[in-house]
């Protein structure tokens, strides 16, 4: 299948390569930690990378649950078959630990050559055997980093990845950072042909997942493609869902019940608390770190209203990645009607909750693309774009620009930064619907929950984005569609 999109990923690598080419590194050596959601793409980028280097390269993947002594025998049986020129100096070779079998990785790379080496699915090694982390750093400390190599390690468990850049872990402050993240709506839009909006709803369904995307074919509406997705239990769309999460998770647990409530549409922590626990709610000693583990994981997000007050006791809970979250609301509980040759059946359930379903899911997209277009001469201090709410979510805002004075990039994988502006800038509101436009209506409705945000006044700018349009004489500072919101990806 032809490789599409990742310009931008591609070039990263690229750049990295050519400090180890030119020699222009602190190290001769250049080492790349690389991670993102499962199914993201991150396996076949780094093959198409490989393959346009036209350089000698070796890839590894782990298996997860393999005996150690076999992974290192495969490790070692994959350097021997590679186009590395050394490759053929450890055909045979048997290690008795990862400092040993990482040794003949070293081995087979050339010295006077630049070449590039892959190890996929490193959290897998992590778990097999603990002393794979000491064993990476002392080999690339005495012998790697000397070779003209681009090390790529390869991870989706985004909390063990993160964990190996952390201070006091063997391998920190060795390797630069990558974070694939999944195709943006730019991307969706130049793949599938759609129109800006429909490009959006394509995202929505598709959460960018590459796979997922090639499978929606050009001009194709969201209706078509979704009823021949839902005819075919073996479509990408189907699939994709249970296998990230079955790589996240691979028996029923706390953390299943836990996605499954917010994916169903709860929000609050006692909300989901009663819903993932069944006969009786989930105790709070349960769920707390269950939620934090799947932050950790960037599978589930976490909101504050954004307001010169600092709130933490409104957090709302959310899928981190459109798909997870369309699969999770739509389709988990239509696999069975859809195995069964009923798919209009699960087709129809889509159809009846979309339009309610995409005016929320759509608000995280729009606030992020808003952060691409922002800050520019009319709010050049805008750094953040998010949402307010109070208790009873009345009023709820769906946009809140504003700067931030406090540093928010200290906290820890997991952890929610508590965001503080120093000005609210604008208040805006989402109307994302086919034939209605943003109108009078939603104005004065804007015009009057405004004040309730902390920092809002009189004078504060009242903006819009919409599907369809703004109607006339409406005084608002600014609005947006949705050619804009594909406009900041591109």
């Amino acid at each position: 299948m032809e490789f599409k999109g990742r310009a931008a990923d591609l070039g990263l690598l690229a750049r990295q390569l050519g400090l180890v080419v030119d020699g222009a590194g602190a190290t001769r050596g250049r080492a790349v930690i690389m991670t993102g959601r499962r199914r993201v793409g991150k396996s076949r980028l780094v093959q198409e990378f490989c393959d346009r280097s036209g350089l000698p390269y070796v890839v590894f993947q782990a298996t997860r649950g393999r005996n150690a002594v076999a992974e290192r025998a495969d490790f070692t049986a994959t350097l021997a078959q590679s186009t590395l020129a050394g490759g053929e100096l450890v055909a045979g070779l048997q290690s008795a630990d990862w400092n040993q079998a990482l040794r003949s990785l070293a081995l087979a790379i050339p010295d006077d050559a630049p070449s590039i080496a892959v190890i996929d699915e490193v959290p897998w090694l992590v778990e097999q055997d603990a002393e794979f982390e000491g064993a990476l750093q002392t080999v690339w400390d005495r012998h790697l980093s000397a070779k003209p190599v681009l090390l790529i390690l390869v991870g989706s468990d985004m909390s063990v990845m993160e964990a190996l850049q952390s201070y006091g872990r063997p391998f920190f402050g060795r390797a630069a950072k990558m974070t694939v993240q999944p195709l943006h709506v730019a991307d969706v839009q130049a793949m599938t042909g759609l129109a800006a909006a429909d490009a959006v709803d394509a995202l929505l369904i598709t959460g960018g997942f590459p796979e997922i995307v090639q499978s929606w074919r050009p001009g194709m509406s969201r209706t078509d493609f979704l009823r021949e997705a839902v005819a075919n239990p073996l479509s990408p769309l189907l699939v994709a869902g249970e296998l990230s999460l079955l790589g996240e998770f691979p028996e029923a647990s706390h953390s299943r019940a836990v996605l499954e409530s917010v994916g169903s549409g709860e929000r609050t922590f006692s909300a989901i608390a009663a819903q993932a626990g069944g006969s009786g709610a989930l105790p709070s000693g349960t769920l707390s770190p269950l939620l934090n583990t799947l932050q950790a994981k960037r599978i589930l997000t976490a909101d504050l209203p954004l307001s010169i007050k600092a709130d933490t006791k409104n957090k709302r809970y959310r899928i981190a990645d459109p798909y997870l979250r369309f699969w999770l609301a739509f389709l988990h509980r239509g696999i069975p009607l859809i195995e069964r040759g009923r798919g209009d059946l699960a087709l129809e359930r889509i159809e009846r909750s979309w339009t309610t379903w995409r005016g929320r899911a759509v608000e995280p997209v729009i606030r992020e693309s808003l952060l691409r277009l922002l800050p520019d001469e009319r709010w050049p201090q805008t750094e953040a774009v998010g949402g307010w709410w109070n208790r009873q979510n009345n009023p709820e805002i769906d946009l809140i620009g504003a700067d931030l004075p406090q540093a928010l990039n200290s906290v820890r994988a997991g952890e929610t930064p508590i965001p503080v502006a120093g000005v609210v800038h604008f208040i805006g509101s989402v109307k994302w619907l086919e034939s209605q436009p943003f109108g009078r209506r939603e104005y004065d409705a804007l015009a009057r929950d405004m004040l309730a945000v902390p920092g809002a006044e009189e004078g504060t700018a009242l903006v819009a984005v919409s599907r369809c349009g703004v109607a006339g004489g409406l005084p608002l500072a600014a609005h947006w569609g949705p050619e804009d919101l594909v406009r900041a990806w591109q």
